[in-house]
């Protein structure tokens, strides 16, 4: 007959120590049952009345026992897995995201992208290498893995010949140069109609624009001229854009420095800023015209100052004309051009800049992130 299972002698610090987790009890109702069974085994109670005792199946009251006897008071604390053994490897995971963050046309699928079901039905009839998950699973996998669902963005490729030389130009106008330098553009089209924006309202109960409208009232484009070295900005609303309105604003920029030394102008590539007026007019009187290259228009300097333009006076606006328009785009660049520094201003410049630039992850001179220190 074999012997009945018990613990072995406890050592006086043993026992004190299960003594005092059966008295004092424990954080953990762990340590505090199996505590009890130790006890009670020690004191010379069979495993049917332990497990009666602690209410536990008899088997585990003899694990616990075995247990103790191999490794001593370091059974209290058991080292378990935390639930169902991982069915995928670190290499199948691996082969989950590579999936997940590959076009499906490439992978001879008749769809642009992934839905979860789409995904889980493909892995499953993966040829020689089925991968076994279930829909959460895969959900929060992905997540895991920092994979998430988001929109597809676009960017243009400038296909221009000269795209270095153009910006190595600009670059040197901005950076040795600044205070001879100027930027213009075109800011528009402006229309006549209630522009959604925020503001600080009470909670639940935000300002209301009305939604209806009648567009009768045309566009306008805001031709605008920006000092670098001065951080001053100024122009004004015209009905169209034209050669001769660019010409009228270059003439502008020329009167801002009246000592005849050469000026740098940069602009964008639109057919009325190459007018042959325009050109022979800028060589006669030394103002050097930057074109930006093609699809570049964030080397232009202005831009930045448009996305607070945009902002502050025509979103949450609703302007009934265009001259009340036109006075109130005017009282902001006079109130910009007295507090160029202020805190709202360089925060909105900033974003302005990222959305311009973050097209294809660049930063100035067409230089990649990770090749900038």
């Amino acid at each position: 007959m074999a012997e009945p299972v018990r613990v072995r002698r406890l050592t006086d610090q043993e026992g004190q120590k299960l003594q005092q987790i059966v008295r004092r009890g424990s954080t953990s109702s762990v340590r505090y049952r199996r505590a009890m069974m130790l006890l009670a085994s020690a004191g010379g109670n069979t495993v049917p009345v332990i497990a009666r005792l602690v209410a536990a199946d008899e088997d585990t009251v003899r694990d616990v026992i075995h247990r103790f006897n191999e490794i001593g008071l370091a059974c209290l604390d058991p080292q378990w897995a935390g639930g169902r053994p991982r069915l995928l490897s670190d290499n199948e995971e691996d082969l989950v995201v590579q999936t997940a963050t590959t076009r499906p046309a490439k992978l001879g699928q008749p769809f642009t992208r992934w839905s979860i079901r789409k995904l889980l039905a493909y892995l499953q009839s993966f040829p020689g290498r089925a991968i076994r998950i279930g829909r959460e699973a895969l959900r929060a996998l992905l997540a895991r893995r920092g994979i998430t669902f988001q929109r597809t963005k676009t960017w243009k490729e400038s296909p221009d010949p000269d795209f270095d030389a153009k910006l190595d130009r600009i670059e040197y106008a901005l950076t040795q140069r600044p205070e001879r330098t100027f930027a213009f553009d075109e800011f528009g089209p402006l229309g006549i109609r209630p522009t959604p924006g925020s503001g600080w309202a009470e909670r639940g109960r935000p300002d209301r624009l009305p939604a209806t409208y009648r567009r009768t009232h045309g566009i306008t484009y805001f031709h605008g001229c920006y000092s670098v070295g001065d951080d001053t900005m100024w122009g004004v609303n015209r009905r169209r854009k034209g050669s001769d309105h660019t010409w009228a604003a270059l003439r502008s920029i020329r009167a801002a420095r009246p000592d005849g030394a050469p000026i740098y102008v940069i602009l964008d590539n639109l057919s009325a800023h190459k007018n042959w007026r325009i050109l022979a007019w800028a060589k006669k009187n030394k103002v050097e015209l930057c074109f930006t290259p093609t699809y570049a228009s964030w080397a232009n300097p202005i831009e930045a100052h448009f996305g607070p333009l945009r902002q502050f006076t025509l979103a949450n606006s609703d302007h009934p004309n265009h001259t009340v328009q036109t006075r109130a785009l005017h009282a902001y660049l006079r109130w910009r051009n007295a507090n160029a520094r202020h805190p709202d201003i360089l925060s909105a410049q900033r974003r302005e800049r990222a959305r311009v630039r973050s097209e294809k992850g660049i930063r100035w001179g067409g230089r990649p992130l990770s090749d900038v220190a």
